[in-house]
């Protein structure tokens, strides 16, 4: 039977990332669902404040309906998506940057409801916390402080995390450009940036939701590493992959490569399209 392509979205990111590449796959014969976990897409928050002439003072403060969303209301939000899209045949859950969290929650809870588990550029946790990593030798080239010169409000407060997408400051939107898509044009970087939500939620998890061997550890599951991320860099990506091969030797990450960004896959699709397809040609003939 045909399956289908769930695909689930990073940090700050929605379904709409996701248009070009389901273009490709549906040119290319395949089925795909992009998802919109809470508080993402057209359920989003963007206050009046947020458009121009922006108001930042009332922008700082003004509520989002992402406060309170949780890990756990993501993966239930998936695990629906993924016993709907069940129904139908085959699944491959394919994740990208935050949303590998979700994926992994979901893969640990539901692994009946997943045929194949993809990973791109994507955090999948086993040995540490996703808040730890950021102080390990692998994030040492991230810009911080570049990203977090867009950040806005007090996270404490708001209940949530806030950045001005919007900002015309050159110093902040250098920061995203190289952090996001700098081996793309300065058209494409504005096009996605806009893309963007400006809130995304707070919670990172806890060690019950690192991948776990006897469930996430079941399901055939690739890494597609992004050779040209600064974001999450290629150590940070590499580091992934031997933790979950270490946590389960007897079935490894089936590794592919791209020459990409973290956005660039996503803007110029046809490249990643043709490696998920290969994935779609690993599930078993009777799947």
């Amino acid at each position: 039977m045909q399956p289908t392509f769930v695909l689930v979205h990073g940090a700050f990111a929605n379904s709409f990332s996701f248009a070009p590449l389901q273009a490709e796959l549906g040119l290319l014969g395949h089925r795909s669902v992009a998802v919109d976990l809470p508080g993402h897409g057209f359920a989003a928050t963007y206050p009046r404040a947020y458009q121009a002439p922006q108001d930042l003072e009332a922008l700082a403060t003004a509520p989002g309906v992402i406060k309170n969303v949780t890990l756990a209301d993501n993966a239930t939000h998936l695990i629906g998506i993924l016993e709907r899209a069940r129904r139908n045949g085959p699944v491959i859950l394919v994740s990208h940057s935050r949303g590998g969290m979700t994926a992994t929650v979901a893969a640990n809870q539901r692994p009946d409801l997943i045929d194949h588990l993809v990973y791109v550029s994507a955090w999948c946790p086993v040995d540490l916390d996703i808040g730890a990593y950021y102080a390990e030798p692998e994030m040492a080239t991230v810009d911080l402080k570049g990203l977090a010169s867009g950040m806005i409000g007090n996270p404490a407060e708001l209940g949530l995390l806030r950045s001005n997408f919007r900002t015309a400051d050159s110093g902040a939107l250098a920061a995203f450009k190289a952090a996001f898509l700098a081996d793309g044009t300065d058209e494409e970087f504005m096009v996605f940036l806009n893309t963007f939500q400006p809130d995304e939620n707070l919670d990172v998890g806890t060690p019950d939701d690192r991948a776990q061997a006897g469930t996430w550890g079941r399901i055939p599951k690739s890494y597609v590493r992004l050779t040209e991320d600064t974001s999450m860099p290629l150590a940070v990506q590499d580091r992934m992959i031997r933790e979950g091969d270490a946590l389960t030797p007897e079935n490894p990450y089936d590794v592919r490569t791209l020459t990409s960004s973290h956005l660039k896959w996503l803007v110029d699709p046809a490249p990643a399209a043709r490696v998920l397809g290969d994935i779609a040609a690993l599930l078993p003939t009777d799947s």
